[in-house]
């Protein structure tokens, strides 16, 4: 008990103690925080571009055939447990964790952004650029960021529910090292890492999530974007992600994950009935194909010989940006998820929520371009340039456009809520010794700790270096994500 005490203190202090003083590094001396950020992350995608790509595309492969292998009908628990959440909460518990909030950010303006400034090669504004810029979106979107997550979401919950291990990414580990080596310093690496990822990724949405929710209240209500107002959203949130996280899943994220589901399906409804609704279903069509089509050699694509920069600008950053939520949501994913079967879970976790983001790119993505026709690529190209309000802009071309405008914000601040709350309590669990119910106090004091780091690094103008930091350290998680499918496939082949 006392060994298992001193590593739960120690996990805390060692990671909360890290990520202080990645903060004040980022607060007072910025522009070097900000110089050595940008040159570690520009250096790993730039010489390690490749092992994000094979990986994220080996991380596909493998969930694909595991879900149809002899391990399929395997329980994430007892032979006789049942799922603890039905499959409507459950789903919408592990979409607004995994990336809710990135969709309403980037549905209307990445496929614009392709279109406006696509790679070499495709001329901006043409037919090739629009049918890139869905193809694209559908890339960054769909099946490889949930296959990431799901690789540690899975394996978390078979050694916790069926192995009966702490709930800690370390103990992925023990087939492969041992349980003494994991309770020791490869462990204790392993978990403290988790934490800085989490609490690093957590603090950066916190900051740029009040920024466009501070955009969209300015434009609906002309609410001035001030560092005061900013201050004030980040109090509200913070007050609603605490209060939900420490009321616990049953109450407070479950609640919450079924009304941002019912929001982020009205306003997805009411977008195509009320937006281009026939070039929707034909970008849709179209998009599927090309996405399938090509999938392989795009989950591949480097371009060894030309100009690599719209790949490490998007692709890469994107590959290294789901690393590095993989350990917060694949916890989070792997707490919700007793009594699945690993079929069920690949399914629940990788192509459910895919097929969602792939028409949710459709609508949006049709609505942003259908206006090329009458802005043209320099219009577009304007809204492009600020993503936090591209989507207001796009509305306010369509009927309802205040109403969906006004859904998009309080969707915003929902998907934001289940984000930090989801976090706020792995937080607890990484930092308790992996307690599947980790203490109010504990999960309080990160959700205090994230705010301050998150309004600190506002007031600063350090969020974007932090997000950069963040990425960047999260590179080594690429080797615990490979291992960690090794350690889950010797797992089960000892099953009988």
């Amino acid at each position: 008990m006392e060994k298992s005490k001193s590593k739960n203190n120690s996990v805390f202090y060692i990671s909360l103690g890290i990520s202080l003083a990645i903060v004040a590094w980022g607060i007072f001396a910025q522009e070097n925080f900000a110089s050595f950020a940008n040159f570690l992350l520009s250096f790993l995608t730039n010489n390690f571009g490749w092992a994000y790509l094979i990986s994220m595309f080996i991380f596909v492969l493998f969930a694909l055939v595991l879900a149809f292998s002899k391990y399929g009908n395997i329980k994430l628990g007892a032979d006789d447990s049942e799922p603890e959440y039905s499959t409507t909460s459950w789903f919408a518990m592990l979409f607004g964790a995994g990336m809710g909030i990135g969709l309403v950010f980037w549905g209307v303006a990445e496929p614009i952004s392709h279109y406006v400034s696509p790679p070499p090669g495709i001329v901006p504004g043409s037919n090739e650029a629009i049918n890139f810029a869905i193809k694209a979106s559908f890339m960054h979107w769909g099946f490889h960021p949930w296959a990431n997550y799901a690789i540690i979401g899975l394996a978390l919950a078979y050694f916790q529910y069926r192995k009966n291990k702490p709930g800690l990414i370390s103990s992925i580990f023990i087939p492969l090292f041992g349980e003494e080596r994991v309770n020791g310093p490869i462990g204790k690496t392993i978990d403290v890492l988790a934490v800085f990822a989490t609490v690093a990724g957590v603090a950066t949405s916190l900051g740029l999530g009040t920024l466009q929710i501070n955009s969209g209240l300015n434009y609906l209500f002309n609410l001035p974007e001030t560092t005061v107002v900013q201050l004030g959203i980040i109090v509200v949130i913070t007050i609603l992600y605490i209060w939900t996280a420490v009321s616990g899943i049953d109450k407070g994220i479950k609640l919450l994950g079924d009304i941002n589901l019912y929001l982020a399906f009205g306003l997805l409804v009411l977008s195509f009935i009320f937006g281009p609704t026939l070039k929707i279903i034909n970008v849709f069509t179209n998009g599927l194909g090309q996405y399938i089509n090509e999938f392989v050699a795009n989950s591949l694509h480097v371009d060894p010989f030309g100009d690599k920069s719209w790949t490490n600008g998007w692709t890469i950053f994107y590959w290294a940006w789901w690393i590095a939520w993989a350990p917060f949501v694949g916890t989070f994913i792997a707490r919700i998820s007793k009594g699945r079967t690993i079929k069920e879970f690949i399914g629940g976790v990788i192509f459910a929520p895919a097929i969602v983001s792939l028409v949710w790119f459709a609508v949006f993505g049709a609505m942003g371009l259908n206006l090329s026709e009458t802005l043209g690529v320099e219009g577009l190209a304007t809204a492009a340039t600020n993503p936090s309000t591209a989507l207001f802009q796009v509305f306010n071309h369509y009927s309802l456009g205040k109403i969906l405008s006004f859904i998009a914000v309080v969707l915003l601040t929902t998907f934001f809520i289940t984000s930090a709350n989801s976090a706020t309590f792995v937080l607890g669990m990484l930092s308790s010794q992996g307690d599947l119910n980790p203490s109010r106090q504990k999960q309080f004091l990160w959700g205090i700790v994230q705010s301050l780091f998150a309004t600190a690094l506002l007031v600063s103008g350090g969020l974007g270096a932090l997000q950069t930091a963040s990425i960047a350290a999260a590179f080594p998680f690429i080797i615990v994500m490979l291992l960690a499918i090794v350690s889950l496939m010797k797992a089960l082949r000892e099953e009988k």
